[in-house]
C-alpha cells in the first residue's frame, strides 16, 4: 500500500510540474499555425509612386516614336497609402488609396506645332481591394526574413477629377518588403493598373482622323515608401496533439501498469504478513526505498531526431535517478513511423533518436557506459502513426 501512495504521490508531483512548465514549447506541426486574433499582424503603408500611362492613344494609330510607354510626355507623379492584414503567413489584403497627377495626350500628334511635355495634366485617384500571397511563406515556410516578396491582383475604381469621369479598375503587382525592425519597414511596389474608360480624359481620333482602338488606358507604376507592422507580430507553430496525446497515453499505460504491479505486490505482502508478520516489515522496509521499474516515452517531430518537448524528460529524470541510485543499466530504443522514409533512413532516424535521449541521459549524470542504444527503424505499433516518433526508456 504504501508503495501505491509513493507512486499516485509522484504521478500527482509530475504533473504539477508538467502544468508549470508554460515555457517550454508543446511539440509543433510542421505545416500549420495557430490562428491570429483580429488586431494581429496589421500593417500601414505609405509612399512615392511614379506612373507611365499607356492608353488608347498609343494602342491606336500615332505616331511610333510615342508607342513607348515609358515616353517622357506621358509620366506623372503622385502618392499612395495602404492598410492591409495578413490573415495566415502566406495570405492576406490590404486596400490602396492613391492620388496622382495624370497627363492627357489630347492633340493631333502629326501636328508639327505640338510640343513633348506641353500635354494638360489631371488630377486622379483609384482605391482597389488587393488580396495577397506572401511567395516566400507560400513556398519556403514561414520564418521571420529581411526580404519578403507578395504577388496580388485586385479591383476597384479610378476617378478624374477634372473630367468628373470614373472608371472600373484592375491592377496587378508584386509588392516587396524590407524588415528594419520588427515594427518597421521599407517597401518598393511594381504595378500595372487597367481602367476601362479613358481615364485620361482624351478620347479624339488619332492621326489622319482613324478612330483610335476603344481599349482603355493602361499604367505601370512603381513606389517606394515606409510601413509599420501593427498589434501583435508574426506567427506561432500549431501544437501537434497527435504527439501530445501519444505522450499522455504513453505515462498513462506506464503508470496503470506500475499500479497493476503494485496492486499485485500489495496482495502478496498481506499473505506474507499474515504468516511472518515479523519478517514483512523488515521486506516493507527494504522494497520502499527501491523504484518499480517502469517506462517513460520521448516524443518527436516528424523526420526529427531534436526532442520535441522538454517536459517529455521530466519522467526521464526519475528513471535516471532511481538508475544511480540502483546501480541499474538504461536501455534507450528508438523507433520512427513507417509511413514516411524509406526502410534505410528510418533506421538510421530511429538510432540517432536513440542517441539524442542517450545524451540526455548523460546530461542528467548518468554514466555513458551504463547506457544501452537501440534502433527498431519504421514501426507502426501505435494508432496513429505520430505516436510511433519516439524513444522508450526502461531499467534494466
Amino acid at each position: 500500500m504504501k508503495k501505491l501512495m509513493m507512486l499516485l504521490a509522484f504521478f500527482s508531483l509530475t504533473s504539477v510540474a508538467f502544468a508549470a512548465e508554460t515555457t517550454e514549447s508543446y511539440p509543433t506541426r510542421k505545416h500549420g499555425y495557430v490562428s491570429n486574433r483580429f488586431w494581429d499582424n496589421w500593417f500601414i503603408d505609405a509612399g512615392i509612386t511614379h506612373l507611365s500611362f499607356y492608353g488608347n492613344q498609343e494602342l491606336g494609330v500615332s505616331p511610333k516614336p510615342n508607342k513607348n510607354p515609358f515616353w517622357p510626355g506621358r509620366r506623372s507623379w503622385g502618392g499612395e497609402i495602404s492598410v492591409g492584414k495578413w490573415a495566415t503567413p502566406a495570405f492576406g489584403v490590404r486596400v490602396k488609396t492613391q492620388f496622382a497627377w495624370g497627363t492627357q495626350v489630347n492633340k493631333d500628334w502629326s501636328d508639327p506645332t505640338y510640343v513633348s511635355g506641353a500635354n494638360p495634366t489631371f488630377n486622379q485617384m483609384s482605391m482597389s481591394f488587393q488580396p495577397m500571397l506572401n511567395l516566400n511563406n507560400l513556398f519556403c515556410g514561414y520564418k521571420p526574413r529581411v526580404w519578403n516578396i507578395s504577388l496580388y491582383g485586385g479591383l476597384g475604381f479610378m476617378y478624374n477629377f477634372d473630367e468628373s469621369d470614373a472608371s472600373m479598375m484592375a491592377t496587378v503587382g508584386l509588392f516587396n518588403t524590407f524588415n528594419v525592425t520588427k515594427r518597421f519597414h521599407i517597401n518598393l511596389d511594381l504595378y500595372t493598373d487597367y481602367a476601362n474608360n479613358y481615364i485620361d480624359g482624351n478620347d479624339t481620333p488619332g492621326v489622319g482622323g482613324k478612330k483610335i482602338m476603344r481599349s482603355g488606358d493602361l499604367m505601370f507604376g512603381v513606389s517606394a515608401g515606409v510601413g509599420v507592422n501593427l498589434g501583435k507580430v508574426g506567427w506561432e507553430k500549431a501544437p501537434d496533439m497527435d504527439a501530445i496525446l501519444a505522450n499522455h497515453k504513453s505515462q498513462i499505460d506506464a503508470l496503470n501498469a506500475s499500479i497493476s504491479g503494485l496492486e499485485a505486490e500489495n496482495a502478496s505482502l498481506k499473505a506474507t504478513a499474515a504468516a511472518k508478520p515479523k519478517e514483512v516489515v523488515k521486506e516493507v522496509v527494504k522494497t520502499v526505498g527501491e523504484f518499480q521499474s517502469t517506462s517513460a516515452s520521448v516524443f518527436f517531430n516528424i523526420n526529427k531526431s531534436t526532442i520535441a518537448s522538454k517536459k517529455d524528460l521530466v519522467n526521464v529524470k526519475e528513471l535516471a535517478e532511481a538508475a544511480k541510485k540502483n546501480n541499474k543499466k538504461i536501455v534507450v530504443t528508438g523507433y520512427a513511423d513507417n509511413k514516411t522514409g524509406s526502410s534505410a533512413y528510418n533506421q538510421a532516424l530511429s538510432e540517432r533518436r536513440a542517441e539524442a535521449v542517450k545524451q540526455a541521459l548523460v546530461d542528467m549524470g548518468v554514466d555513458a557506459s551504463k547506457i544501452e542504444t537501440s534502433g527498431q527503424g519504421g514501426v507502426a505499433d501505435l494508432t496513429p502513426i505520430s505516436y510511433n516518433r519516439r524513444a522508450v526508456v526502461t531499467l534494466k
